[in-house]
């Protein structure tokens, strides 16, 4: 029976790795506490995606989007990459002291560990880097740990049904509303409207939430900041190309400064033996990629994104509605589907049809709809990607072949930040923001050490 208090200790918004580590770190301060986690998808177990059941060779766009909502958020079905350095993924470096979001980086791999991730790390490799560095291409640098889309998927399961012990963790619940001043919480299941609220509040709702939070700060008077914007496509080639990395480092990320633009150019969430997959945000599909543990369930391919990043001046702010008009004009001319060129057809200035996709060498893991790019993307973006590819080429030679793949579009928007003072929202009274939709990471280990951090912070005060 659905039941909810008229108040709770704390209320967190957002069940993903974020808010789950929020939720898991206040009950371990204080076990007294009652404590309410709202998901507006569905419950882990209960996520099922079409295209990867194999019940559709194509986004049928089902609400909520089973790839980017529901407990253990966008990350339950990621390739479960978790960093453990502070020169990548996301800000928190510039908020708080380093040495501090390693710690918090750490503890939330010790938990992790505790439900069954993996230990095994990758370390940097500095041959790899000066080879990089020979073309002009910057090879970030970091530990790293692959817990695989399987593995990480498990590890979740397993986080959450321990939560759900201790906490109160409600799925299907689209909050609507959040008052600063009273704190009540207006949300809607199954129909129905439902109120309560939490003396202290927290939103953590990853990037499919961004948009709503945006929203919410603007009605309530936030000053927010955000003018950055990714975008590219997902590149997908044969997984020898790049195994001399992989297999060392397991994801090279690589930056490169175009030489016609002067443009930074970012390769990362690198996929070994990987599967190209379809997301749903707010009605727009976007492409990512995925990468399992287990041995029989990896494919032939690679892959890994590949964006150009734009830095808007005014009067321009609305970076992420620019990002998602151009992969709505991918999904008009592909009908409601994302598409898939041939990097040689792309630079001959022909559209992959068909028959020119069925005589790749290399063959795709998504059902995409083969088209030209050139149609829906700027040239400016798609000059730095080919550019781009062309001197990854140097370090990898393969990558620019001319059945190389580019499914798009892929978009990495970086939620509007909140002026907050220690993730406090300022003209609010123990309201939080923390994580991926507020801006302030952007991955699994900052999202989730973020999590920890706040409820340490919730705790104190």
């Amino acid at each position: 029976m659905f039941k909810i208090e008229k108040e709770y200790d704390a209320v967190i918004i957002g069940g993903g790795i974020g808010g789950l580590m929020c939720a898991y770190r206040l009950y371990q301060n204080d076990p007294s506490l009652k404590i309410l986690l709202l998901e507006k998808g569905r419950d882990i177990k209960e996520r099922k995606c079409p295209i990867v059941m194999g019940k559709s060779r194509s986004c049928v766009k089902c609400d909520p989007c089973a790839i980017m909502e529901g407990l253990a958020g966008a990350g339950a079905f990621s390739d479960g990459k978790y960093i453990i350095s502070l020169e990548y993924g996301g800000w928190l470096p510039d908020l708080l002291e380093h040495d501090l979001v390693l710690k918090y980086i750490k503890e939330a791999d010790d938990i992790l560990v505790g439900f069954g991730a993996c230990k095994d790390v990758y370390e940097p490799d500095d041959e790899l880097k000066t080879m990089c560095l020979r073309h002009d291409l910057h090879m970030q640098q970091a530990r790293v740990k692959h817990l695989g889309t399987d593995a990480n998927f498990k590890t979740m399961v397993n986080l959450i049904e321990d939560l759900k012990d201790k906490i109160q963790i409600e799925t299907l619940c689209n909050v609507i509303d959040v008052d600063k001043q009273s704190h009540k919480i207006t949300f809607i299941h199954d129909q129905k409207t439902y109120e309560t609220s939490g003396r202290k509040i927290a939103f953590a709702l990853g990037r499919a939430g961004s948009r709503s939070f945006k929203e919410w700060c603007e009605k309530n008077g936030v000053p927010l900041k955000n003018n950055q914007v990714d975008i590219g496509v997902r590149v997908e080639l044969p997984w020898q190309v790049w195994a001399h990395f992989s297999k060392k480092i397991y994801e090279p990320k690589i930056k490169y400064f175009t030489k016609q633009y002067h443009d930074q150019v970012r390769m990362f969430c690198f996929n070994e033996r990987g599967y190209v997959v379809t997301e749903n945000t707010h009605g727009v599909l976007t492409v990512n990629g995925h990468a399992y543990k287990e041995e029989e369930r990896k494919s032939q391919n690679s892959n890994f994104a590949l964006l150009s990043t734009t830095n808007f001046t005014e009067p321009f702010d609305e970076p992420i509605e620019y990002a998602r008009s151009v992969a709505h004009m991918a999904n008009q001319i592909s009908g409601g589907s994302v598409i898939v060129q041939r990097l040689g057809d792309l630079k001959a200035g022909k559209r992959t049809d068909t028959k020119r996709l069925a005589a790749s060498s290399t063959r795709p893991t998504l059902n995409a709809v083969p088209g030209d790019l050139s149609l829906c993307m700027p040239k400016r973006q798609l000059d730095n990607i080919i550019e781009t590819l062309d001197a990854l080429d140097k370090v990898a030679p393969g990558t620019a072949n001319y059945d190389t793949l580019l499914y798009g579009v892929e978009c990495k928007y970086y939620s509007s930040r909140p002026s907050c003072h220690d993730f406090m929202i300022e003209g609010t009274d123990e309201i939080y923001a923390l994580g991926d939709g507020a801006g302030f990471t952007r991955s699994l280990s900052q999202a989730a050490a973020n999590g920890l951090i706040v409820a340490d912070i919730m705790n104190k005060r």
